[in-house]
This record gives structure tokens, C-alpha cells and sequence, in this order.
């Protein structure tokens, strides 16, 4: 299959229930983790005041997208139920929207059925770590609700994805599987997906890098490219730093992404990615 796709012209526009987003250049998607135990930014906008606060300056350093979830998918984190997902992620949603009705908001989840409760509180995009692989459910879903969806590759689970992964061929496993569940959402009629490799779900280092370096090959398919390296351990296992101190590191990666032809870098600092975007469109235009 790796060998046998022709590359198809990019799509440049995504419908968000009705509003058609232009994706002709890159945009940033701001990271809002309503969790305890997010390997970054855990607990820190448990309260509504200190969530809007969050969104507010996303969306004033530039995000194009929120993206809103409820459970940690760092490596070993303990599994949530469905009830206590629900519990965190609606509520937070549907404040979002009701405070900024305009922004676009991304709703982080595996499960059918809050994805499902998720667009009818206010939200317009499903992001699944899971591809469709946690919940039988998912694609049924994102079809009848018509939304555009995040397509996520990711060996196992987050609570065994980073025990010893192995493969092949890490470029052509990733995109075979991402392609053979593109072809079953279209047929689906599921018509504005995003496409991300899973830095970090069940990938080792040189994985993560091996599929940076061959980002590219994914357009192929003619979907937009999310990436996700905010504040990682491939940064930090690579140059000794932390979650706190990886800024410098995430920005560097976004900036290798953008030109391997990212359209989403999907960040907890939008302002310093905003700058990786506008320098990067400068140089396009030289």
C-alpha cells in the first residue's frame, strides 16, 4: 500500500459545521487539558475562571483552534472512566463556546459517545489518540455528526505504548495505517479529516525522529498534518531538558514541521508557534 498511493492534491479547507476554515497556511491549535495528571499542565485550569483565562489568551496570541481534553495520554496514565470524563469535559466545553462563540473548538476523546455529547455542547472537531482503534463506535459516529476528525496513529494504549515499541518500517506502518482508516471513514462519508503520526504514542525516540524526518511522505495522501511535540521527552531525552524548560526544543521541532509541511502544530504555547508560522511564511515568500 506504502508504494502504490499517488499523491493527491492538498486540501485547503475544512467545514466546522458549517464555517469553512481555510487551511491554505499553517495554524496553531492551543492545548487546554481540564486533567489532574497531564505530564505538563496538569491541573493547573481545574477552575472555570483560570480555564477562560487560558482559551482568552490562546486565542489572543493567535490560535486558530482549542483543544479541549479530559484525560492524560501520558505514557502509564490511569485509565478514566467514561462518567468521570463526562464529568470534566462538557462543562468545560460548553463554557468555552458559550464564552467565545467563535473560536473552534477540538475535542480530545476516544470514546463514541462523548464525542457525540461533545459537538452538541458546543464542540467541532474530534481529535482520537486512538484512530478509531479504542472505540468500535467512533468512525459511525464522527460520520453521522459530520465533523472533521483528527486522525491519530498510536501502538497500544497510553498505559503500554511505550513498552519497548518495535517496527519494521516506523514511516510505512504509520502511514499504512492511517491510510487504510482514511479510506473506511470516506466510505463512511466522512469528509474532512486531519492526519497525525502520534509523536510520542508508542514510538521510541528514534522512531519520533525517523517519522519527523519522513513527515513529508504523509502529504501524499492530501490531508492536513497535525503535529504534536509540545514540551515531549523526544525533546528532553534528546537535549536534558524538561516539560518546563522544552519550549526552545518544541519550537525548533514545529519549525522542522512546518517545513516538512505541517498545517497544525498543536502546542501549549501559542505565541512562540505563531512566531514559527509567520517566519516560516516569510521565507516561503523570499
Amino acid at each position: 500500500m506504502w508504494s502504490q498511493i499517488t499523491a493527491i492534491p492538498m486540501k485547503k479547507t475544512l467545514n466546522c459545521r458549517g464555517r469553512l476554515i481555510d487551511m491554505s497556511t499553517p495554524a496553531v491549535m492551543g492545548i487546554l487539558n481540564v486533567t489532574p495528571d497531564s505530564f505538563f499542565d496538569g491541573g493547573t485550569y481545574q477552575s472555570e475562571d483560570l480555564l477562560m483565562h487560558r482559551a482568552e489568551q490562546h486565542l489572543k496570541d493567535g490560535a486558530k483552534f482549542l483543544d479541549v481534553g479530559a484525560i492524560s495520554s501520558r505514557p502509564m496514565a490511569e485509565m478514566v472512566s467514561e462518567e468521570q470524563e463526562k464529568t470534566r469535559l462538557i462543562p468545560a466545553v460548553e463554557a468555552i463556546h458559550k464564552r467565545f462563540p467563535e473560536a473552534i473548538i477540538s475535542v480530545d476523546t476516544f470514546r463514541a459517545n462523548i464525542a457525540h455529547m461533545a459537538i452538541q455542547a458546543g464542540g467541532d472537531i474530534i481529535n482520537d489518540i486512538s484512530g478509531g482503534e479504542l472505540d468500535e463506535a467512533m468512525f459511525e459516529t464522527i460520520a453521522q455528526l459530520q465533523v472533521p476528525y483528527i486522525l491519530m496513529h498510536m501502538k497500544g494504549t497510553p498505559q503500554t505504548m511505550q513498552h519497548d515499541p518495535k517496527y519494521g518500517d516506523v514511516t510505512e506502518e504509520v502511514f499504512n495505517f492511517l491510510v487504510t482508516r482514511v479510506h473506511r471513514l470516506k466510505e463512511l462519508g466522512v469528509h474532512d479529516i486531519i492526519l497525525d503520526p502520534g509523536f510520542g504514542f508508542g514510538k521510541s525516540v528514534d522512531h519520533n525522529y525517523d517519522l519527523l524526518d519522513e513527515l513529508d511522505h504523509f502529504l501524499a495522501m492530501g490531508l492536513p498534518l497535525l503535529a504534536g511535540f509540545s514540551r515531549k521527552s523526544m525533546i528532553n531525552k534528546v537535549i536534558g531538558t524538561t516539560p518546563d524548560t522544552a519550549l526552545n526544543g518544541t519550537s525548533v521541532l514545529n519549525t522542522l514541521a512546518l517545513q516538512k509541511g505541517a498545517s497544525i502544530l498543536r502546542v501549549h504555547d501559542v505565541k512562540e508557534a505563531m512566531q514559527a508560522v509567520a517566519l516560516i511564511n516569510r521565507m516561503r515568500r523570499a
